[in-house]
């Protein structure tokens, strides 16, 4: 249940200063892309507003997303559930177990109705009534519409509850849809990924608790401070791109060098994230620093789509309908840059070079 005391009490009690709520909050502004002096407004939001009440339903996933989560910095997991946060059901992290659990949640619900928030993982069978996926006797089905019926807003984390994910992938043996398909009386917000960022799921938890609303979303429900700009738009290896050089596999001397990883499947031109910007494990690396291209999993039908390891220019060919026109019209964009740059660079060379060098 959550409690009646504000998180600048339970902060004074911990014996955290105003100080260092200010320098948290500043910090967690420009996680936020908020302007600086918005941390000011958010330390005296946080001071004032009660621990939110958070349900966590977990379905068809593989717990990769709470995994993530457990890993975030900033907040970390920690200051998120103590001070921010009154995690009142997750099946991964609570200590209480079988009919302890479920009473705490009806609790919860009955205690913060209208006003808690729901976070769901996992996409939700519908086949035969659901039954593919229970728990506690209960298919997952019945128990997202019951509580959902009763909740201030979803956030659906991850690809599998954003979008249905690897769970509908063809041929969907188990008939699942995404959290949004089930859940229409109230605001649903998606923060994809295979797993998602855990800053960014803690970051707009963070959010709501701070302003009391949710963030401003794009056309899928993502919110647009994390999922505004395409990994390629702030990828380290976009000069590359721009330069006409690429990797042409994995272990040339292109991808030795760093080149971009477009003509090995990279999504990065397609794929909405910001992966590129935080990175993971504090801000260590991401799957392109890595070497690996983006395989696009924050995307809807990421997995159907398939290509991984395919061009976007050749892969398009084949998934017009599916990649969508304003991601072709980005790969054209991109190639036409691409093309000028080659020309450019290549008058610049001419004009550079001696006359008697240019006789045959």
């Amino acid at each position: 249940m959550t409690e009646q005391i504000t998180i600048g009490e339970l902060l004074t009690a911990r014996g955290i200063s105003r100080r260092s709520l200010l320098k948290y909050t500043a910090y967690l502004a420009s996680t936020l892309a908020l302007p600086p002096l918005a941390s000011r407004a958010m330390a005296d939001a946080l001071a004032s507003t009660k621990r939110q009440s958070v349900i966590w339903l977990s379905f068809q996933e593989c717990t990769g997303c709470i995994e993530s989560l457990t890993r975030s910095f900033s907040p970390t997991l920690e200051d998120l559930i103590v001070d921010m946060i009154s995690l009142d059901y997750q099946e991964a992290l609570q200590a209480a177990s079988g009919e302890a659990a479920e009473e705490a949640m009806a609790k919860a619900i009955e205690d913060n109705k209208g006003k808690f928030v729901l976070v769901v993982d996992g996409s939700v069978s519908t086949r035969d009534g659901g039954v593919y996926s229970t728990a506690s006797g209960k298919t997952n089905l019945e128990v997202l519409k019951e509580v959902s019926a009763h909740a201030a807003a979803v956030l659906s984390v991850g690809t599998c509850a954003a979008f249905g994910g690897i769970p509908m992938a063809k041929p969907n043996p188990t008939g699942a849809v995404p959290v949004s398909d089930i859940v229409t009386h109230i605001p649903v917000v998606n923060i994809p990924g295979c797993p998602p960022i855990p800053e960014v799921m803690a970051g707009t938890v963070a959010y709501f608790v701070t302003f009391g609303k949710l963030p401003e979303l794009d056309h899928l429900n993502r919110p647009k401070m994390f999922f505004g700009d395409t990994i390629h738009d702030r990828c380290y290896r976009r000069p590359f791109y721009d330069k006409g050089l690429f990797a042409k596999s994995f272990d040339d001397e292109g991808a030795r060098n760093g080149w971009c990883l477009y003509e090995v499947g990279c999504k990065g031109p397609v794929a909405y994230n910001a992966c590129a910007t935080m990175k993971w494990n504090n801000g260590v690396s991401f799957p392109i620093q890595s070497g690996h291209g983006c395989l696009g999993c924050s995307e809807p039908n990421f997995w159907d789509q398939g290509g991984f390891y395919k061009p976007l220019s050749s892969w398009a060919m084949g998934n017009r309908a599916l990649i969508g026109g304003a991601a072709a019209v980005g790969v054209a964009v991109g190639a036409l840059s691409a093309a000028m740059a080659r020309q450019q660079r290549n008058a610049a060379v001419t004009a550079a070079t001696p006359a008697k060098e240019k006789q045959p």
